[in-house]
């Protein structure tokens, strides 16, 4: 799943100069979709799983 491709299709691009907090701002938008019935449990399930992932390989990379 490309996280990035799925806030774009809903208008939404994330891009804040540092990595994690580009994750924390998507899980946030994520989580928002989800709580307003815009994307399935299944999407936000995915996401999550994507951007917790994603930080903690940045974080160990550092």
């Amino acid at each position: 799943m490309d996280v990035k491709d799925l806030l774009r299709h809903f208008g939404m691009i994330i891009y804040t100069g540092d990595p994690v907090g580009d994750y924390e701002m998507m899980e946030d938008e994520i989580r928002e979709l989800y709580l307003e019935k815009i994307i399935n449990l299944e999407q936000f399930q995915g996401a999550m799983t994507v951007l917790k992932k994603a930080k903690s390989a940045y974080r160990k990379e550092k």
